[in-house]
């Protein structure tokens, strides 16, 4: 191994959460390394590869690196009669498949997020109230000034008075948003239209619950500014390109990056360097020049005063279980989370206009909170524009069909079999498509131990590090959820008169499928990995503190959804990016505590000159 210069801080991991807690350090004046796997700049997105991709999934626009292979939610798929094939970069062993990815890029998974940024509920810090889960150490209260600056950094567009009155987040009067709310679709428009103030029945917790379109917060400019940048236009390509550069990516943080920041690409963490007292010593990390060449790469340490792992829920479990540290606790790696999603799909009678505007606009608050999650999982439901591309395929699929077999909607007129060209075959597509729309019904799912990344010392990659282990499964808790959701979404149908196309069958496009009370669903994955290394009060029982401070390593943070101890029902990122602001203080308050007693002066020497740093410290 060769080694190079110390730094004050190493960070592994250039995603949200390593690119926020580097610019924060190197704005206070340290020095900060950031170690990132992927190559060097912006991924390469290319469009015509996205266009040309089967599926639309985050990872379509973004060349394949074999050296560090990005986990993809096309490395599996469902088997008739029940379970599920894998293949790719994880190795899965569970009764069900953990059905999310993630890319291993400079800017990480928000290169290619879906950009919306809601804010966790207060009661989603204290599950336990319910009977279920883990609560937070710290509440929303203590949080809530972080999730104010992280949605000034990430340049979040949103509705402070719907927030306030139709989600029950305790906003000041005078609080806005970076930028106001995005415009509603016209598929919120209609939904609008038909479901404000009805009311549809939990069948699980059995009372109505009155229905409400609410707009959805999300880290997109909704105006050009200099700070943000230029304003969304409403292209349904922005997962993964935005045309634009409207949807905040952490290549924007990257952009503010001072000159302490020294962003090192074609990094591989592998290992973590402890001395004997436990402090993190070094990050033993491999380089290489050649994706194409699992030879070219070399070993190196890099060595710093306070070591910042921000490399995803998954991989920094990855690097904790490789290094054999933070684990007196025998919590890092378990309870793996995600928000198991079940999707329904329909026609409405008339257009919809999808395909305009990002994935998600808005969505139905109403089931995310309240007593009813003692009885099952709290679910948030996404209002989808882009019609059945997530459920069945982009629209090529729907062409496909109708080339093959005709209008199934035409009666007498056609041959069984037959399929449609020309004119026929474009009002048919037009018709067909331009009247889909899909429901996105987002369940919590609760700490399990069970839940896990491991090792196994036979499963490397091409540069010989460990692939991850993931054994999952779904809770009845989380069933029930399910189950709920689907009643629910039979109602909101039925109000709507839409025809529902949703179909649950076990085979390759439904790798989440299982039965439960004698009927057939599917879940997918949100992309939403959390939990594999746990804050909470006590070192027993957890990996990190409040501040994602290793409890067994004094100047070891392990940050992201990773530490997080429940993720409610909203998308994490803001939230991730809150807890990780958070820490950045708490990180340059032990930096300046520890510089002040190095340069302390000896009785009877003059004192030294007092950097910014130590002035700024308590």
């Amino acid at each position: 191994m060769t080694g190079g210069e110390d730094f004050d801080v190493i960070v592994v991991g250039a995603g949200v959460a390593g690119s926020l807690v580097a610019r924060q350090l190197g704005d206070r004046g340290w020095r900060v390394l950031v170690l990132e796997a992927g190559l060097g700049g912006a991924p390469e997105a290319d469009a015509e590869r996205f266009r040309s991709a089967p599926a639309k999934v985050p990872g379509a626009a973004i060349a394949d690196n074999p050296l560090v292979p990005s986990p993809d939610v096309l490395d599996f798929g469902g088997r008739a009669g029940g379970g599920y094939r894998a293949d790719g970069y994880f190795v899965q062993n569970g009764r069900l498949p953990y059905a999310s990815g993630y890319l291993r890029v400079n800017g990480g998974t928000g290169t290619a997020w879906t950009g919306l940024a809601p804010r966790m509920h207060p009661e989603d810090f204290r599950t336990s109230d319910f009977g279920y889960g883990r609560d937070w150490p710290i509440g929303y209260e203590e949080l809530e000034p972080y999730y104010r600056a992280a949605e000034h950094e990430l340049g979040v567009a949103g509705d402070p008075v719907e927030q306030r009155d139709l989600v029950g987040l305790p906003l000041a009067d005078s609080y806005a948003f970076a930028h106001r709310p995005l415009p509603a679709s016209h598929l919120d428009r209609l939904m609008a239209e038909r479901l404000d103030g009805r009311k549809v029945t939990d069948p699980s917790y059995p009372h109505r619950v009155e229905l409400r379109v609410v707009g959805t917060p999300q880290a997109r400019n909704s105006e050009a500014t200099e700070e943000h940048g230029a304003v969304c236009e409403g292209s349904a390509s922005c997962i993964p390109i935005c045309p634009t550069g409207a949807k905040y990516t952490p290549l924007r943080t990257q952009r503010r990056w001072g000159p302490g920041v020294t962003l090192l690409t074609r990094a591989v963490a592998g290992r973590l360097l402890a001395d004997p007292a436990g402090r993190i010593t070094g990050v033993e990390y491999q380089r290489y020049d050649d994706p194409a060449r699992s030879s070219s790469a070399t070993g190196h340490v890099a060595r710093g005063t306070t070591v910042v792992l921000a490399a995803h829920a998954i991989e920094n479990a990855r690097l904790l279980l490789s290094s054999g540290l933070a684990n007196s606790s025998d919590q890092v790696g378990r309870n793996l989370m995600d928000h198991p999603v079940l999707l329904t799909w329909g026609l409405m009678r008339e257009r919809t206009g999808p395909y305009r505007g990002p994935g998600s606009t808005s969505g139905l608050e109403g089931f995310r909170f309240g007593p009813a999650r003692t009885a099952r999982a709290p679910f948030r439901v996404e209002i989808g524009n882009w019609g059945w591309t997530w459920a069945v395929g982009p629209p090529g699929h729907e062409v496909a069909a109708l080339l093959r077999r005709g209008n199934p909607a035409a009666t007498g007129t056609r041959e069984q079999g037959r399929g449609l060209f020309g004119a026929e075959l474009r009002q048919a597509v037009g018709d067909r498509v331009g009247r889909q729309f899909a429901l996105q019904f987002e369940m919590e799912q609760s700490a399990d131990p069970a839940n896990r990344v491991t090792l196994d010392p036979h499963q490397r990659d091409l540069l010989g590090n460990p692939r991850p282990v993931l054994t999952y499964d779904l809770s009845d808790h989380v069933k029930r959820g399910i189950v709920a959701a689907k009643a629910v979404s039979d109602e909101i149908f039925a109000l709507l008169g839409a025809e529902d196309h949703s179909r649950y069958e076990s085979g390759p496009s439904q790798p989440g499928w299982f039965e439960y009370g004698g009927r057939s669903y599917a879940y997918r994955g949100a992309g939403h990995g959390a939990g594999t290394h746990i804050m909470g009060e006590r070192p027993a029982d957890s990996v990190v503190d409040s501040w994602q401070r290793a409890w067994d390593h004094p100047n070891l943070y392990v940050v992201g959804c990773g530490s997080m101890p429940s993720l409610g029902t909203s998308n994490p990122t803001l939230t991730m990016a809150a807890i990780t602001l958070r820490s950045a203080e708490r990180i340059h308050r032990d930096l300046s505590a520890e510089r002040i007693t190095i340069r302390s002066p000896a009785p009877g020497n003059a004192p030294g000159h007092a950097t910014p740093e130590e002035t700024d410290a308590p």
